[in-house]
């Protein structure tokens, strides 16, 4: 292993490092602006906003990343794949945070593992593309590159890369984070209300009944603590919870508006979210993107995908992380179903002998796209949780805590991935098919989702047990 010694200048690295540093690097998928001026007026009327998140709340969810990255926690990670100004609606927030408050209330009931929730939400807009632009027939525009760059329909006006949105980027996160404060912390998490959760078109699901059987266990152990004389409307871990936020940090003219000095330690933080990560697009060396990242406070995800080298990785995590600081890094393997067996473990050998201590967390979606007969973009669910039983069985294998899942979801009934307990087929995908970017699950799918990770972590917990004895 890597003696745990750094040079002066790794402990100080940030100290050379300003908010606008990532100029100077290379910068991919990234949207040009045709009006400079334009540009910096939105920079500077975003620098002059409040920041979103404070810098204590990112140094808290640091802390349970910690905890994940010791084995001793678990981290859900959900939400939409591109938000949108179109389908911006307090329903469809509280609905997305309810499935998530579900998803954690089955891992935490049955895997006996605390989870620390974080939302793809409030900021989630922007998107890589392939190609600056994008041609249909004789007419080129510019690609859609998420709600804060330009509109999705096929039009001049609409396909303008404009900086003002950004601005309503903002005003849109803004108001999505004060509501999951006000239901994180109002009552609506309250465990009391754990019946309440399940949305109307669940009762379609086998798993909602499994769902409100643990609900009814729940039910019972409040029961008994108060019977035993503890009060549980004074226990405050039941009456609220601790959920935070995150996006991909790919518009750098945004993330370095949003970038403040902590009044209290001077450090630097991206107060656009709680926790941000770096794509598989944007995570190679003198990358724009992690210059940026490496100078901010807030714990950082990156993605890992069959493209990554062991060697690459680790030169990256001593960049990001010269102090190895636990909690502060969280890689995202995105491999595919059939991949994740022969690719992730080259990786977790690696970090494992250099001894970084890193949350490992698995995004079954990106590497499970297909399209459907039908013409659709799907993520066949079989391959979700074929990806996922793998992503166990590696760490499993190599005796590393399998910390995290990373997935694209929606509280909404949408048909957008085939499969599943509510069967949704090639036919179907047509009927409630509503993203703008890539297929996410439903409500359903993703409580199916959530028991078979408690019955992974269930294994998990045992085997350890048994290491033990």
């Amino acid at each position: 292993m890597r003696a745990q010694e750094f040079t002066e200048s790794e402990k100080t690295v940030a100290q050379n490092w300003q908010p606008d540093s990532w100029k100077a690097h290379e910068a991919r998928h990234l949207p040009s602006y045709d009006d400079a001026a334009e540009l910096a007026a939105a920079e500077a009327t975003l620098s002059a906003y409040p920041p979103l998140v404070f810098a204590g709340e990112a140094r808290a969810l640091k802390a349970d990343l910690a905890e994940v990255a010791a084995g001793k926690s678990f981290l859900l990670q959900g939400g939409d794949c591109a938000e949108s100004f179109a389908e911006f609606h307090p329903n469809n927030i509280r609905d997305t945070f309810r499935v998530l408050l579900q998803m954690a209330v089955v891992m935490t009931f049955a895997g006996k593992m605390p989870v620390v929730k974080v939302g793809r939400m409030a900021g989630q807009f922007a998107k890589p593309r392939s190609s600056d632009t994008e041609t249909q027939g004789e007419i080129t525009l510019p690609s859609y590159f998420g709600d804060n760059v330009n509109g999705i329909e096929f039009d001049a006006e609409t396909r303008r890369n404009d900086p003002q949105r950004m601005v309503r980027a903002y005003s849109q996160a803004a108001a999505t984070l004060n509501l999951l404060r006000a239901f994180a912390g109002g009552g609506y998490a309250n465990l009391r209300q754990v019946h309440q959760w399940t949305l109307d078109f669940m009762g379609r699901s086998p798993w909602a009944d499994k769902f409100g059987e643990t609900a009814d266990r729940i039910g019972e152990a409040l029961d008994f603590m108060e019977a035993c004389g503890v009060d549980p409307a004074t226990v405050p871990q039941l009456q609220g919870t601790s959920f935070y936020t995150s996006h991909e940090a790919l518009l750098l003219p945004y993330e370095q508006a949003m970038t403040r000095r902590d009044s209290l330690t001077g450090d630097w933080f991206d107060t656009s979210a709680h926790m941000v990560w770096i794509g598989d697009r944007t995570r190679f060396e003198n990358s724009a993107h992690i210059e940026f990242a490496r100078g901010i406070g807030n714990p950082l995800g990156m993605k890992c995908g069959p493209s990554l080298e062991p060697d690459a990785l680790l030169k990256l995590l001593d960049t990001l992380n010269p102090g190895r600081e636990p909690g502060r890094i969280t890689l995202i393997s995105r491999y595919g179903h059939e991949k994740v067996e022969a690719g992730l473990p080259r990786l977790v050998r690696a970090v494992k002998r250099e001894g970084h201590p890193v949350v490992w967390s698995c995004d079954p979606m990106h590497g499970n796209v297909i399209k459907s007969d039908s013409g659709y973009k799907t993520r066949p669910f079989d391959r979700i949780l074929s990806e996922v039983k793998g992503f166990f069985a590696v760490h499993r294998a190599e005796g590393t805590h399998a910390g995290g899942i990373h997935i694209e979801m929606t509280g909404q009934d949408v048909t957008e991935c085939v499969g599943g307990a509510v069967a949704i087929t090639d036919d179907a995908l047509g009927d409630r098919y509503h993203t703008h970017c890539d297929p996410r699950l439903n409500a359903a799918q993703s409580l199916e989702l959530a028991f078979l990770l408690a019955e992974q972590l269930r294994a998990e917990t045992a085997e350890r047990q048994a290491d033990a004895a």
